[in-house]
């Protein structure tokens, strides 16, 4: 679509349609919505995004965004600390508490095996989380990952790698369809397969 005259509309379109999901067109339309709004609206709007790089960190336990050294999930008293469910990345995590239906707490990979993508299991979270499974004595490991290729592969190499240890691995049930992401499944359907997850073995029979 053709430019406005305006190197500053401009950029902001350029900005915005860069990110995934945006088009040229979305763009345009929430840069001029912008433009409704007070210079004030629109400065704090700026704000809240400059300051992510200094702000945002990751929990150092399990990996996923906070503003301080551990999240609020990490910390938590009331969340169980004998079950971990492993993610592939923190908007998972997002997902899985809108279902309420989990008390435990998280390990946010930041991805999963994907030879194709040059992904290998040191290139993610992988070493922390059986260093954790053994500091944190966890009982139970629930492999909550997509259920794709790259996620069934990972879950053999993190069943492979805790054989040795007297942990329980369970995965979500298969109410999730084969290819899904777990961000775009809807919280009943996702709240039913964490509740019945089943043993990992199990899945291992089924192929």
């Amino acid at each position: 679509m053709n430019e406005i005259s305006s190197p500053s509309f401009n950029q902001a379109v350029e900005q915005l349609s860069s990110l995934p999901g945006i088009g040229k067109k979305t763009a345009v339309r929430l840069v001029l919505h912008l433009l409704n709004r007070t210079s004030e609206e629109v400065t704090a709007f700026g704000d809240a995004f400059s300051v992510l790089p200094q702000q945002i960190n990751y929990c150092k336990s399990c990996f996923t965004i906070t503003d301080t050294d551990y999240c609020s999930i990490c910390i938590n008293p009331n969340r169980a600390t004998n079950s971990i469910c492993v993610v592939e990345n923190v908007l998972d995590v997002y997902a899985i508490e809108n279902t309420n239906q989990f008390k435990g707490k998280y390990h946010v990979l930041g991805g999963i095996i994907s030879p194709m993508e040059g992904i290998g299991p040191n290139d993610i979270k992988l070493n922390e989380l059986f260093a954790r499974v053994e500091q944190e004595k966890t009982e139970e490991l629930i492999l909550a990952l997509s259920a794709t290729m790259e996620g069934d592969a990972t879950n053999f190499y993190v069943f492979k790698k805790l054989q040795h240890l007297p942990v329980k691995l369970t995965t979500i049930a298969r109410g999730i369809g084969i290819g899904d992401e777990l961000e775009y499944t809807d919280e009943l359907t996702l709240g039913r397969s964490i509740l019945n997850r089943v043993p990992f073995e199990n899945t291992l029979l089924m192929k």
